[in-house]
């Protein structure tokens, strides 16, 4: 896969998003992209950017957030979903409040110590935060190399192979090396897609192995997400959300999703939040964590 063509397509046709902003204008901050990553996951982009402006404009710092009570950042983080990285977000904070002097750190491996950070965030903060070279790898990413480089319609199981193949991709230039991961999640989110991709307008159709080769089918691995509708997911969102409507009050456990039509799965659910430490249960009442 060619490298420039890419780079070149996505200074001139890359969304604009506020975390781009920050990755080459330094207006925006680590704190910023950290938060920005941790809502990401999951989650698409049109959600998360006004619950961003919100948390940013309450806790703009990671002192600040460290502050909170966990009751208040469970509150803020709304209807986001997986409401456990709001928790872990709060626990790094914390984190960089005590070890970092409040300060998101650069380095990579001080990263993947805080709570809640994997290899992709970890790198996506130290590139587009602080223009370090290194591979940054997301779903989209996977997909763009699978077909680009590899000729398969689809990505296999996520492994280190992935920041490998990136790796090699990578051109010798921090700023164009940080460009150039922008542009692979940025394709793979937009040109590049699962289904239906758009190759028409692809910047490196020229250069696609999948596309030399016919765009074969060759099967996908990919593992399916269940259902959300019935699930337990869905069962844990109706729990959560009237704990935050009746904050700080708590609920009473009988009051509880007295319509859901599993019983079993709705105690499943507040068992699984007292768990994840996302509720608490104060005798016959249930709240958010204090």
């Amino acid at each position: 896969m060619e490298t420039q063509p890419l780079i070149e397509w996505y200074r001139e046709s890359a969304r604009d998003l506020p975390w781009r902003r920050a990755a080459f204008h330094d207006d925006f901050g680590a704190w910023g992209t950290l938060v920005s990553e941790f809502m990401l996951q999951q989650t698409p982009v049109t959600r998360v950017i006004p619950h961003l402006d919100a948390w940013l404009a309450r806790w703009p710092t990671p002192r600040a957030l460290a502050a909170a009570t966990p009751a208040e950042v469970v509150q803020q983080w709304s209807n986001l979903g997986y409401p456990r990285r709001a928790l872990w977000l709060h626990r790094a904070a914390i984190e960089i409040a005590e070890r970092h002097d409040g300060v998101v750190p650069r380095d990579v491996h001080a990263l993947l110590s805080l709570s809640g950070i994997g290899d992709y965030t970890a790198r996506a903060v130290a590139v587009f935060s602080y223009g370090d070279r290194h591979p940054v790898v997301d779903t989209n990413t996977r997909r763009v190399i699978a077909r680009a480089v590899l000729g398969q319609a689809q990505p296999g199981s996520p492994s280190r192979r992935d920041l490998e193949a990136m790796e090699a991709l990578l051109p010798d230039s921090d700023v164009d090396a940080a460009v150039f991961n922008a542009a692979a999640m940025e394709l793979g989110a937009t040109v590049c897609v699962a289904r239906n991709p758009r190759c028409e307008r692809c910047p490196v159709l020229e250069s696609c192995a999948w596309v030399a080769a016919g765009r074969p089918d060759t099967g996908d691995t990919r593992r399916r997400q269940a259902s959300f509708e019935g699930s337990d997911r869905q069962a844990r969102g109706k729990v959560l959300r009237a704990l935050r409507d009746a904050a700080p009050r708590g609920v009473p456990l009988a009051a509880l999703l007295v319509d859901w039509p599993d019983a079993q799965q709705r105690d499943r659910a507040i068992d699984s939040l007292i768990v994840d430490g996302l509720a608490e249960a104060d005798g016959e009442m249930l709240s958010l964590p204090r």
